[in-house]
């Protein structure tokens, strides 16, 4: 097992000129430690080794609630899509995040520091052609954070599907569910 490089960064809770195209260019075809640390930095570091050597690349994004993991995962694969000049019209991050509304509604939840905080792991697995153009990406979740289906702690929420269901109770096609509005369901949904 090698481990590679080690970034460390801040989420600034605000938008940054830091991740545009002309950024992207800057840091592609750049050797490690010639530009500042970035996420493209290891993102172009990962791709050149696996150009290079012909081998699996992980990028491991890790941090607390509301550190701004989704965005650099997002940010990793626009710079793939970009640098790889993709066939798939340089979006594959959007093509893969379009499903973030379906994992989201059943493993994120309210807590005291997120409103939108993702209670499971996720990986990403992006495949490349020959040419090393992107051509598809899988994404699979893990680690789902059962015991919040009957347990929060205080000022927490339950997974945020369960109020989607509830606020959807009175649509002809829930009526059989007989679902009541999430605030009178104060044992489930405290």
């Amino acid at each position: 097992l090698v481990v590679g490089i080690i970034l460390v960064a801040i989420n600034p809770y605000k938008q940054l000129p830091l991740y545009g195209d002309a950024i992207i260019h800057a840091y592609s075809g750049q050797n490690m430690g010639d530009m500042d640390p970035h996420i493209f930095a290891v993102a172009e570091e990962a791709y050149k080794q696996m150009a290079r050597n012909n081998k699996n690349q992980s990028i491991i994004v890790s941090g607390e609630s509301g550190a701004g993991k989704t965005v650099s995962a997002r940010y990793t694969m626009r710079y793939f899509a970009t640098v790889s000049k993709s066939s798939s019209n340089a979006h594959v991050e959007d093509k893969v995040l379009a499903s973030n509304p379906i994992t989201e509604a059943v493993g994120n939840a309210k807590t005291m520091r997120n409103d939108n905080s993702s209670r499971f792991g996720k990986y990403t697995e992006i495949s490349f052609d020959q040419s090393y153009q992107i051509i598809g990406a899988n994404m699979r979740t893990y680690l789902l954070e059962k015991s919040r289906v009957v347990f929060q702690s205080e000022n927490e929420r339950n997974y945020h599907i369960f109020y989607q269901l509830c606020a959807s109770a009175m649509k002809p096609e829930f009526k059989n569910l007989k679902l009541g509005r999430s605030q009178e369901n104060n044992l489930l949904f405290t």
